[in-house]
């Protein structure tokens, strides 16, 4: 129990819990635009099984958060997955709805949150695992206690977010923006695109901020715009009858 009066272990603790908060405000979006259409008793069923299952996967990604980051089309697949998510959260498929068993729809928002949450978290695990990094030993133990601490935060954020929804439906769109933003991001630092000396047969990507903003902005573009073009379809056969 010394490491309990090692300043570097609460500098550390303190770095991981500002990480999880920062990076948690995505997933909060993505909990609630998932849960946005549960009934209210089963709405924090979902956040709260979603979110701790996202959590669980988490914890396993940093075991291994060096080896995956070098593991090339991760990034790609997870980028065309996001913009995937993204698209069915501002254009869900409403077919059969009215006949689909609530256990059904709340497995399947469970679904998507540990889902999207996994494959934003490729990245964000790295920032946690190099501030445990910095406190010498007992980093798994400063990861679990950072993600546990975060866990209330992420959830609260979450219902937060789904009442701001049903007052200004704009949300909704920017959240499926965020994703598509996120997904920009993480396709051009894929190593299939950023690393010079492999796969040279690939197109290569300069590594700065402004090819990364372009690919942020281009990805929420293409969600926003696939997005509606999916809902224009799906409304069309509503007016139809």
């Amino acid at each position: 129990m010394d490491f309990l009066t090692s300043p570097a272990f609460w500098v550390a603790l303190g770095q991981i819990i500002m990480i999880d908060i920062l990076l948690g405000g995505d997933n909060a979006v993505v909990i609630a635009l998932a849960c946005r259409k549960l009934p209210p008793a089963q709405r924090t069923k979902g956040i709260i099984w979603g979110t701790a299952g996202a959590i669980v996967l988490r914890v396993i990604l940093i075991f291994f958060a060096m080896t995956l980051l070098a593991l090339p089309w991760l990034k790609f697949i997870g980028a065309v997955l996001l913009v995937w998510i993204g698209v069915k959260l501002l254009a869900p498929d409403e077919d059969g709805h009215g006949e689909m068993a609530t256990s059904d729809k709340l497995l399947a928002a469970i679904k998507t949150i540990i889902v999207a949450d996994l494959v934003m978290s490729v990245d964000n695990v790295i920032a946690i695992a190099g501030a445990a990094q910095n406190a010498g030993e007992h980093q798994m133990l400063l990861v679990v206690l950072g993600l546990l601490i975060s866990i209330p935060i992420i959830v609260w954020g979450s219902q937060l977010v789904i009442k701001l929804m049903a007052r200004f439906p704009m949300i909704i769109t920017a959240g499926g923006m965020l994703l598509g933003w996120i997904a920009g991001g993480m396709l051009v630092s894929d190593p299939v695109l950023a690393n010079p000396d492999k796969w040279q047969w690939m197109l290569k990507l300069p590594q700065d901020s402004m090819v990364k903003y372009g690919a942020s902005v281009a990805g929420a573009l293409l969600v926003l715009a696939i997005g509606k073009f999916v809902a224009s379809r799906q409304a069309k056969p509503a007016d139809a009858h």
